[in-house]
């Protein structure tokens, strides 16, 4: 079974056209957010991997725009293990009119959307979280006036959220450097369609072990979790491996104009210490809710005619 709904699994899904149409209304929307553009709309959210973030930033977008949301936790559905995946999607596409995973498999999001006649959108999978992208391109876009010729630094494991940050960049014109220690670099693959995309915006990639020399005329520095959820099994030992990758505030000297971002949750005190989420230079929470109004964008361009 095929079908020509747009699906957004991967910041990819977006071209960068409709990205710049994206970041424009969200960027409208955090100045006005209410409309009634989406009565009538319903987002099935399912979850699962707990969420704080990504269900009150969908939840309340949706319902600025004058739609409604459900939620649907694993243990309602069981999707997979009561249900076939494929007859879930199948359901919700006759009863809601827009549908949102947060999956631990990528698998999961690609076997669903096969089979859904609805939008179906990534909300974090264990390949991609193309949302923060969106919210994060969005951040540095509203506090650095504008991405191409921009650089933003990278520092951790090169997870999900790494990969639709060099996605992303590639579409925008961003630049990006990857801090990490060895073995913990993002994806070939990835690395390697950043490049072959962005090489159209004028945009670099590149991977290093140094962070500082990272941080040189670095306009953003961005941190995340050393250890994402499922792996909390290594959480010792990457508290040793990546302890030299922390942001601190000897790493941000090296990048006095710089603003600091992280997707949240923080492990104060590991990855970022309190004088650095706390201090001047940070955007963090500004950059959590620019999620709202980067989703509520997605949901309009996704939903509208």
């Amino acid at each position: 079974m095929k079908n020509n709904t747009k699906h957004v699994l991967s910041v990819t899904d977006l071209s960068a056209e409709e990205i710049d149409v994206i970041l424009k209304d969200a960027i409208r929307l955090k100045k006005t957010p209410l409309s009634d553009d989406l009565k009538g709309h319903f987002l099935a959210l399912i979850f699962e991997k707990p969420s704080l973030r990504t269900r009150v930033s969908f939840e309340v977008a949706i319902q600025e725009q004058g739609g409604c949301s459900l939620i649907l936790p694993p243990t309602a559905i069981q999707m997979g293990e009561r249900e076939a995946i494929k007859d879930v999607a199948a359901y919700l596409s006759g009863n809601v009119t827009a549908a949102t995973l947060r999956v631990f498999d990528h698998q999961t999001l690609v076997k669903f959307a096969e089979y859904a006649t609805i939008p179906i959108i990534n909300a974090l999978s264990d390949v991609e979280h193309p949302c923060q992208a969106l919210a994060d391109v969005m951040t540095v876009l509203q506090h650095k006036s504008s991405l191409e010729g921009k650089r933003l630094l990278f520092i951790g494991d090169g997870n999900n959220v790494c990969h639709s940050l060099l996605l992303a960049g590639a579409l925008t014109g961003l630049s990006v450097t990857v801090a990490c220690p060895e073995g913990y670099e993002p994806s070939d693959d990835i690395l390697a369609k950043a490049r072959e995309i962005g090489a159209k915006r004028g945009a670099e990639f590149v991977v290093t072990n140094n962070p500082a020399e990272g941080a040189k005329n670095a306009d953003a520095i961005y941190t995340d979790v050393w250890a994402s959820m499922g792996q909390e099994d290594e959480t010792i030992a990457r508290k040793k491996i990546f302890q030299p990758f922390q942001l601190n505030s000897e790493l941000l000297a090296n990048a006095p104009d710089a603003i600091v971002m992280h997707c949240l949750p923080a492990h104060r005190g590991e990855e970022i210490t309190d004088e650095v989420i706390d201090g001047p230079q940070s955007v963090v929470f500004d950059q959590a809710e620019n999620r709202r109004h980067a989703q509520k964008a997605l949901l309009r361009f996704l939903l509208m005619d």
